[in-house]
């Protein structure tokens, strides 16, 4: 069987991401990239992973420069996201700031961001899997909601009342529940 790239794309674009900016300095030059291939790894020690095309700047970016950041946005940066994906038309780029931090460039405004040290990068397809140890945490100011990609568009957290899911009926093979070490003793 042989399966359409496109069809791929459409249907891992029905899992919602966040989307964020990844920016490294060099040379005094800061540079940034939208992404939102990006996620935690591990706890101990703390680690979180973006994925980098290997025809981007970033990529080469990302070999050379111990650290890089990642700047999650919020709902009202999407601008910011259409520009550091290089889809930005307008004569001038919209107002933002990358301010000095202990975590790399961080990208004021935003509603979080992760500072990361290199830790290792691994090839997977036509991008590399780049892994970045956590050194530094930041939480914007209040409301923090997130700006959403979910099926080639941007989107917002609803956080109003919903419908619930419809009941299918019993599940006819037995389910394993295992135990989930981020919802703490149950």
């Amino acid at each position: 069987m042989t399966l359409d790239p496109r069809a791929f794309r459409q249907t891992v674009g029905l899992f919602a991401t966040g989307v964020t900016v990844v920016a490294a300095e060099r040379e005094g030059d800061v540079h940034g990239m939208t992404a939102n291939a990006v996620s935690s790894l591990s706890l101990d020690p703390m680690l979180v992973l973006v994925c980098v095309g290997k025809q981007a700047l970033m990529a080469s970016l990302l070999q050379e420069t111990r650290g890089f950041s990642i700047n999650i946005l919020r709902e009202d940066q999407e601008s910011l996201s259409t520009y550091f994906a290089g889809g930005w038309k307008e004569p001038t780029p919209p107002p933002f700031r990358f301010v000095p931090w202990d975590g790399g460039p961080r990208l004021e405004g935003c509603a979080a961001a992760i500072g990361c040290e290199r830790h290792q990068i691994l090839e997977g397809g036509d991008h590399w899997i780049v892994i970045g140890r956590v050194v530094a945490l930041h939480q914007g100011i209040e409301p923090r909601k997130p700006l959403l990609f979910y099926g080639g568009r941007y989107g917002r957290v609803d956080t109003s009342a919903s419908t619930p899911a419809p009941d299918l009926g019993w599940v006819e093979v037995p389910v394993q529940i295992f135990y989930d070490p981020w919802q703490g003793d149950a």
